[in-house]
């Protein structure tokens, strides 16, 4: 499809189609895709969007003690999303939020969580196969891969059935690739062959240190390394992410071994809402890589292709709508009950934890009455 170094693209920073040798292999399947889907493209990272300025802002009013914004990766994320099928097991980082509301994740689990009212858990069979976020740096891509281990081993895979094949894929950033966890993710997974997609967005920084520093050479590269196939993408090329990937995805599940994908992009905001980029980035920088925004792009090129003012109008105003629905409903969380620090800690009764709930009610309750 192309090589290693090449940097796949779909769209022109102008939003109009590239013409060349690999986007005459992608193309066909962006040309499979209803138009509903292509819509659904624009709308999922327009409204991630929204919902991630206020969130933002609720840190900023004191209503959570964190935010990860996300603006910027939108592209990378919505693309990579819906390339996946059902039946795949999705293991993010702590940013995707657009692929979150993809599996059907309310972002409101993630306020939650960062409210401090939550442990961050959810289900992921009840949650499109989504699994936790994960806010130990690279620690994911050791839980994807030995998921994705159990799935080959248990013959989920390469059986030649695509409605029922399972494919693994893990998030991380370029930050991610400088602990060992990744490293030692990609040489289990190149040994057993798992039917695995690593999807590294490369957003330029691991919180003040640039990815220059971190590595002489492309990051692509290491796939090589432990014999892994690897591309780079355009991350802010909607349409690369999602062709790219589902090519990935597919190779992976039917048995070919895993895959690496360098999408890159860039992280617009700060790394959370207690970093200030300002301190380290170069304004230059933050303006060519706005100018290369993944909305703005993939907006020209629906617009090229004739659809009107009346959607982009619609999705605004679905953006806004639940932006004051999130609002809304954080204002009005309830604190949790000191006992929900011992739901989910095993998945049977355990003796220990029942002690110490009980030992915690006593204690609750001495304080009734105003005795201390």
């Amino acid at each position: 499809m192309a090589t290693a170094s090449e940097t796949i693209r779909l769209l022109s920073p102008d939003g109009t189609l590239v013409e060349s040798g690999t986007t005459e292999q992608l193309l066909p399947l962006i040309d499979a895709l209803p138009e509903e889907r292509l819509l659904d493209f624009h709308r999922q990272m327009a409204v991630t969007r929204r919902l991630d300025v206020e969130a933002g802002n609720l840190q900023r009013q004191g209503q959570l003690a964190l935010w990860i914004p996300s603006v910027g990766q939108e592209g990378a994320q919505v693309g990579s999303g819906y390339a996946a099928r059902e039946q795949d097991h999705i293991f993010p980082a702590y940013r995707e939020h657009a692929v979150a509301r993809i599996r059907g994740v309310d972002l409101m689990r993630i306020i939650e969580l960062l409210r401090g009212l939550d442990h961050g858990g959810w289900d992921p069979k009840a949650h499109g196969n989504f699994h936790l976020y994960t806010l130990v740096i690279g620690s994911q891509a050791l839980h994807a891969t030995g998921y994705a281990m159990g799935v080959g081993l248990d013959g989920a895979s390469g059986t030649g059935d695509p409605d029922r094949d399972e494919a693994v894929m893990v998030y991380f950033g370029d930050g991610a690739t400088s602990q060992g966890d990744v490293s030692e993710a990609l040489v289990f997974a190149s040994s057993y062959q798992t039917p695995e997609v690593f999807f590294l967005q490369n957003n330029h920084w691991a919180i003040s240190v640039p990815v220059s520093r971190q590595s002489r050479t492309p990051l692509v590269g290491r796939a090589a390394g432990f014999g892994i196939p690897g591309l780079r993408i355009d991350g802010n090329d909607v349409l690369a992410a999602y062709a790219v990937t589902r090519i990935a995805l597919d190779d992976a599940r039917s048995g070919k071994g895993p895959r690496f994908i360098e999408a890159l992009t860039y992280r617009i905001g700060a790394h959370t809402t207690s970093d200030d980029p300002t301190k380290y980035r170069d304004e230059a920088e933050l303006e060519y890589w706005t100018a290369r925004d993944p909305i703005t792009r993939y907006e020209a090129y629906l617009r090229g292709r004739g659809v009107g003012e009346a959607f982009f109008a619609e999705v605004r105003e679905e953006g806004e709508a639940l932006a004051a629905d999130m609002r809304r409903r954080t204002l009005a969380l309830p604190p949790p009950p000191a006992s929900k620090i011992f739901e989910h800690v095993y998945s049977d009764p355990h003796p220990l934890v029942a002690e110490q709930r009980e030992w915690l009610e006593l204690y609750e309750r001495s304080f009734e009455g105003g005795e201390a």
